[in-house]
């Protein structure tokens, strides 16, 4: 789209004039935070916001690393609910954002990309540093404009954040793109001032309640066999619609559902007892966000002999309607006469399993305690695995969380025993459940939320992103705690088909080296070059003293492990998850 050309009658603004006004349409539309990547034709832009930082009229935040820049926006537009900025020069550094505009358009996140170009008469010239810009980010803004240099980017900007926030019909919120042309002077004139000062419509809403109070499912409900199922971003409606209806609650630990009474521990390892050939098989399945951790959930929401619906109350961005076969529901009544109620009969057997499936896993984790510590695989003697990793920080995190891809957010899921009350608020990228930006994202989080923050991810996950722990001298440091659960390469192919083709042997070390990815990066130093704090601990009782310190700016908890085994350790906890929910189900 674009803004359409200058008024010729209209005296040209400056560069810095013109990027005055749309700073300002920027902070009236709800912008609090803007990401600032340096560059000379963004420079007017950077002159602006310095002076409205100076006028405590918004927050900057400087990264070198425009990919970084985009994350850390991402973040902050997590945390606080309201569109974030970045701000990039003309170019390549444009195209380093396209990860992060990716996986706000799949998660459905107001990042604004104020993108610097050059003026018309110098495109497709081959001046430098010049490029096709505006339909970098194709279909995944959710608008994009170009500016003319020397025109009033007002409208431009308004139409933008209208589109950011959601506030057009059908549509989800999303990222935009505000592509600015600037012509040289790109410095301010001396004696120039800022805009008159209006009244600043904030579209940040305070985070809601972490649990919510629904009443009693209606007695003329049927009963029926559904389970609820609380995928990323789920909330806790999912929770209190569980609790009233009586009906197990299977949450993902990005659902911020994961609590309550009626919240059932490892639930894809039990959902097999309660397949199509057990003794109370699934009747329905009502879901709430988005499903991403594991093939039992997806294979059950396949089944086409178990109904399902999915309850939308408002537009999403993580899938085109009329390509999921659940049954999408707006309201809650509706819901209500589809899911029916569940029979205390029904709900204790779930609980029942749930608790023997949790003692199960927590027992294989603690490892044989009546074998010599040689005999055990290292993974084992440690009791540092992945899942012992997840499960206490899961046990131990306050404020916010934020969970990797690829395993990290996976090992919480299999054995972090659901809370009696929500206790941190869990963030993770799940639009397009990419590694890259982790870290750049928890600290975006960590500054926007304002409390205390950790980050569980691998190391893999953790090298990709290394150059978010730059902070340049005057950064604002976030209180973050950095989890790395070091295996020295990838450890989620081996529990794929990758294991098994490398098990066999057929392909010799080449799945190793392709997948596994080995290196033998160290940590320590990696941590002292960027000034953060570094602690090494190999054993679940050293993490769990690690994770009782107060978190206090940034700080490097590296968890030394083994991938040896692991795929091992996790056919013992299912083994074990089997044999124990069987005893508690199996009838008298």
């Amino acid at each position: 789209m674009s803004a359409g050309e200058p008024d010729p009658g209209a005296a040209e603004l400056s560069a810095v004039d013109a990027a005055r006004i749309a700073v300002a349409a920027l902070l009236l539309e709800g912008v609090r935070y803007v990401v600032v990547a340096p560059g000379s034709r963004s420079a007017p832009m950077a002159y602006a916001l310095a002076e409205a930082e100076a006028a405590g009229r918004v927050e900057l935040l400087v990264r070198i690393d425009e990919r970084d820049a985009g994350f850390t926006a991402l973040g902050l537009a997590l945390a606080t609910g309201a569109p974030a900025a970045v701000l990039t020069t003309s170019g390549t550094a444009v195209g380093n954002l396209l990860p992060a505009v990716m996986e706000a358009n799949h998660a459905a996140v107001p990042l604004v990309v104020v993108s610097a170009d050059r003026p018309v008469e110098l495109r497709g010239t081959g001046a430098n540093q010049t490029t096709v810009q505006l339909d970098l980010f194709g279909e995944h803004v959710r608008f994009a404009a170009d500016v003319p240099a020397g025109s009033d980017p007002r409208r431009a900007v308004e139409t933008a954040l209208s589109a950011a926030t959601g506030a057009f019909e059908d549509t989800p919120p999303g990222p935009v793109q505000l592509n600015l042309a600037f012509r040289d002077p790109l410095v301010p004139a001396p004696g120039d001032g800022l805009p008159a000062e209006s009244g600043r419509r904030v579209y940040r809403t305070p985070r809601g309640p972490l649990a919510l109070d629904f009443p009693p499912a209606s007695p003329g409900l049927p009963e029926r066999r559904t389970v609820v199922l609380a995928g990323h971003d789920a909330g806790p409606v999912a929770e209190a619609f569980a609790r009233a209806h009586g009906l197990p609650l299977l949450a993902e630990p990005s659902s911020n559902a994961r609590f309550g009474p009626n919240a059932v521990g490892p639930y894809r390892i039990v959902l097999d007892a309660f397949g199509p050939e057990s003794a109370q098989p699934i009747e329905r399945v009502v879901l709430f966000g988005r499903p991403t951790l594991s093939r039992p959930v997806s294979a059950l929401l396949a089944r086409a002999d178990v109904p399902s619906a999915l309850y939308q109350p408002v537009p999403v961005a993580w899938y085109e309607p009329g390509r999921r076969t659940e049954l999408p529901l707006n309201n809650l009544a509706d819901l209500a006469d589809f899911a029916g109620r569940g029979s205390a009969a029904w709900l204790d057997a779930w609980l029942l399993a749930g608790a023997a499936a949790q003692h199960a896993v927590d027992v294989v984790l603690a490892g044989p305690a009546d074998e010599p510590d040689a005999a055990l695989p290292a993974v084992t003697r440690a009791a540092a695995s992945g899942p012992a990793v997840g499960a206490l920080v899961w046990k131990h995190t306050r404020g916010q969380l934020v969970l990797g891809s690829s395993n990290g957010i996976r090992d919480v899921d299999l054995a972090g025993a659901p809370a009696a009350e929500p206790a941190a608020v869990v963030f993770a990228n799940r639009g397009l459940s990419g590694i890259d930006g982790t870290l750049a994202t928890a600290t975006g989080i960590a500054l926007g939320g304002r409390q205390e923050t950790t980050v569980l991810l691998g190391d893999v996950t953790f090298l990709h992103d290394a150059g978010g722990l730059l902070l340049g001298a005057g950064e604002e440091e976030p209180d973050l705690r950095i989890v790395v659960l070091n295996d020295a390469g990838g450890a989620i192919f081996g529990l794929l088909e990758h294991g098994a083709v490398e098990a066999a042997g057929r392909y010799g070390t080449a799945v190793e080296r392709l997948f596994g990815t080995p290196h033998s990066v160290d940590l320590a130093a990696l941590a002292a070059a960027y000034g953060v704090v570094h602690h090494s601990v190999g054993t679940t009782a050293e993490l769990d003293a690690a994770l009782s310190v107060p978190v206090a700016g940034r700080s490097i908890i590296e968890v030394r492990t083994d991938r040896r085994g692991l795929r091992d350790l996790h056919g013992r906890i299912r083994a074990a998850v089997g044999t124990a929910v069987s005893g508690v189900l199996a009838p008298e």
